[in-house]
């Protein structure tokens, strides 16, 4: 999926499927926005803290945690729109060089692509469910007592949400490629 058929609706998928589509995309376009103003966040505070430092010779505590642990949370924000936007890792040129010879072999694929990936995002939910559990009722935190604190489970749920986010994406991608598929489209 290119940037340009990620954005324009594809005349072989049915007028549902371009609704659904429009809906989730609003979700998925929201959590990038998350991520992105949490990019900034961390901006101005890693420049807060440089500032300080230097300055004033007075440093933000907990920088660093909250550093590491708004990188694993923009991460998952924003990995449902990378996918929605053809930006993840992919072989284009295999891709585009089986279109050419056969798009059916494409949408097959490309279904097979989403469905193995629709298990692997299934399996980090599934694994990061009890984490967010144990972190939420354990009132786990990250830092050092008496300096920082912040809590865990902000970010265990963020990577749920954004998994979650990725998982619908996977599987209108590849409601698109068995329509696509099944249609004949492009062949």
């Amino acid at each position: 999926m290119t940037e340009r058929s990620a954005n324009i609706p594809d005349p072989g998928l049915p007028g549902w499927f371009h609704a659904l589509r429009r809906s989730v995309d609003a979700v998925t376009g929201a959590l990038n926005v998350a991520g992105t103003l949490l990019i900034v966040a961390v901006m101005l505070l890693v420049n807060a803290d440089v500032i300080g430092r230097g300055a004033l010779d007075a440093p933000v505590s907990g920088v660093p945690e909250m550093v590491s642990m708004s990188i694993v949370a923009i991460v998952f924000l924003q990995i449902a729109q990378t996918f929605r936007q053809g930006r993840l890792t992919r072989t284009e040129l295999l891709l585009t060089g089986l279109e050419n010879r056969s798009p059916r072999a494409r949408h097959g694929l490309e279904l097979v692509f989403s469905l193995a990936a629709l298990a692997l995002v299934w399996q980090i939910i599934a694994a990061s469910w009890p984490l967010f559990r144990k972190a939420w009722t354990r009132g786990t935190y990250e830092g050092t007592i008496g300096d920082f604190i912040a809590p865990v489970w902000p970010v265990k749920l963020i990577i749920i949400i954004g998994c979650s986010a990725l998982l619908v994406q996977l599987a209108l991608h590849a409601l698109a490629a068995f329509l696509r598929l099944i249609r004949g489209a492009g062949a």
